[in-house]
């Protein structure tokens, strides 16, 4: 089986690209896709968008019809699974899937394709290992961690910068995006290898780790 993961920043990428070999096999492949940024899905589900400006719901449409028509979930020559990894930060879970799904549902010809959200953000699947946490980070605030709620709506990148150092995250935000995708690389480069896959406590990594199991040629 062949995977293709479209997420939504640099940083998801490199978290998937340390996942993905603890959750395939030997005979699966996988190719990780980042884009920069989330955007919003175009209210014409036909509209093409601008490429090169890479905003990945903007481009949702053209990708997924352009991945039905390629690898259409009828092919068994060459399965290809498409997944889309992004934040849900504030919007409504079961409305956001349903236009997803919508949205899937509207190409002439489908591919293999699941949406997991991280919920509320992607820093949510490494707080969702506590113990992975403490290993990258001895040092971390473990009161402040061990009090987190897993997927729980709080400021999730926030939540683990404060943790990490106190006041951390006013500091990375005076200083801007690309300072606040910096740091959100790192924690996903030094977090993620200590991640164990069935140790990890997050619900919504949990559906994206079963997505990805289930759909592998060997279990």
């Amino acid at each position: 089986m062949h995977f293709e993961l479209l997420i939504e920043d640099i940083s998801g990428k490199k978290m998937l690209e340390l996942l993905m070999p603890k959750l395939i096999s030997a005979s699966d492949t996988y190719r990780a896709i980042s884009y920069k940024g989330i955007g919003k899905l175009p209210k014409n589900i036909t509209s093409t968008g601008d490429p090169k400006k890479r905003i990945l719901l903007q481009e949702l449409p053209r990708l997924l019809k352009g991945y039905g028509q390629t690898y259409p979930s009828s092919n068994t020559s060459y399965p290809v699974i498409v997944i889309v990894v992004c934040d849900l930060d504030s919007k409504n879970y079961e409305l956001f899937m349903q236009e997803l799904n919508n949205l899937l549902n509207g190409c002439s010809s489908k591919p293999n394709a699941f949406f997991c959200l991280a919920v509320e953000e992607g820093e949510a699947w490494l707080l969702g290992d506590k113990k992975a946490v403490i290993a990258a980070y001895p040092k971390i605030d473990k009161t402040m961690l061990s009090s987190y709620q897993y997927d729980s709506i709080c400021g999730t990148w926030e939540y683990l910068a404060n943790s990490i150092s106190k006041g951390f995250a006013a500091k990375l935000a005076s200083e801007g995006y690309q300072a606040i995708g910096k740091e959100k690389s790192k924690w996903a480069e030094k977090i993620t290898p200590n991640i164990e896959i069935d140790r990890n406590l997050s619900p919504s990594f949990k559906t994206f780790a079963n997505t990805v199991r289930d759909n592998c040629k060997t279990k």
